[in-house]
């Protein structure tokens, strides 16, 4: 089969691979779409992890064999797949922070390779544990793009959850890329006023067609500003910075009223960061973070995905480019370098090539 390879810090290959066998308690999927994530991006920027592997973990497809010990799954079901599920009975999934438990952070789906996710490739192995409990078919008449979005959605519905928003309350979202636009659309789905920040008026528009009503031009306004003014001077209840790298930390704390909330999504890399201690101390701040998808809200987070398809949260909309998997180093450089245009990006195997 064909994958898109990561040999080292900035070298990803088209290569051709062997098709990974499977056991008796595991799937092969035949990928029918994955989207690239920025936690991809980061591991294949950065080095931090070993090579060769195979990335790509937001997958749907078809399933394409089943082992012998098998049972509720067929070669033909269309289903998505998580690459993390916890053990559910350690410390850490008592206190229900899954992603911290050692088997969640064990991944469980692989092309080959040490096991990274297997998107960016024809065919994926899924191994029993996520079989069990990570698998998940996708209804009819849901495209495969959309039944993609489960696992970011679920993310950023764990994310939100931690929130815990009050209808009358005001949220700013920093960064409307697709992560932003979900993180918004799910925070106004609780009632609360949803700002949105960004540099790019292309992303407002597509964040218009979720609902979002009340964009910041971040390039052209005072977003700290803006947010007091939407909340009679007091700041938002909640931020939550949807950017990566620390930059906007210090934007994020001064925008959130006393006794607010300020959430990291998108802080996955060590590093140092100014925060003014007085903040948390003095103005009663709450910073928080959420990290990864959760287990515990998979069915009701799959059903937002799901049912919104034919209910206004079509989550294909987000889509701007889609490529073929002999072309998937050009999507990886697409998806590293965002312009105005440029959105959520899928590496769909059975795409012609263009």
């Amino acid at each position: 089969m064909r994958a898109a390879v990561y040999r080292g810090v900035n070298d990803v290959r088209v290569e051709t691979v062997p098709v990974p066998a499977i056991g008796p308690d595991e799937v092969l999927i035949r990928v029918a779409a994955c989207g690239i994530c920025g936690t991809d991006l980061k591991k294949i920027h950065t080095g931090s992890h070993s090579a060769p592997r195979i990335f790509g973990h937001e997958t749907a497809g078809t399933i394409a064999a089943v082992g012998e010990r098998v049972q509720g799954f067929s070669v033909g079901d269309r289903v998505m797949v998580f690459h993390h599920i916890p053990c559910g009975h350690c410390y850490y999934c008592r206190k229900k922070t899954f992603a911290q438990c050692e088997v969640y952070k064990k991944v469980g789906c692989t092309a080959g390779f040490e096991p990274s996710g297997g998107g960016f490739a024809e065919y994926v192995r899924v191994m029993d544990w996520i079989v069990r409990r990570g698998l998940v078919k996708i209804p009819d008449g849901v495209p495969f793009e959309q039944a993609a979005f489960v696992e970011p959605v679920n993310t950023c519905f764990k994310a939100v959850r931690n929130l815990a928003l009050e209808p009358d309350e005001t949220v700013l979202v920093i960064g409307q890329g697709p992560i932003g636009i979900l993180l918004a659309s799910l925070a106004a789905q609780t009632g609360a006023k949803v700002l949105t920040s960004d540099l790019f008026p292309e992303r407002h528009r597509i964040a218009a067609e979720f609902g979002l009503r009340h964009p910041i031009d971040a390039g052209k306004e005072d977003v700290v500003a803006v947010a007091h003014a939407a909340s009679e001077g007091r700041g938002a209840d909640a931020v939550i910075l949807a950017v990566g790298g620390n930059a906007l930390i210090k934007t994020a704390m001064n925008a959130a009223r006393p006794g607010g909330r300020v959430l990291l999504f998108a802080q996955t890399q060590h590093g140092d960061a100014v925060i003014d201690p007085a903040d948390i101390c003095m103005e009663e701040k709450s910073l928080i973070g959420s990290y990864s998808a959760s287990e515990e809200i998979q069915d009701e987070g799959a059903a937002l995905v799901f049912d919104g398809y034919r209910n206004g949260f079509d989550l294909t909309r987000l889509v701007s480019h889609r490529f073929s998997l002999e072309d998937a180093v050009a999507a990886i450089e697409l998806a590293s370098n965002p312009g105005p245009d440029s959105m959520k990006i899928f590496i769909e195997p059975n795409l012609a090539q263009v």
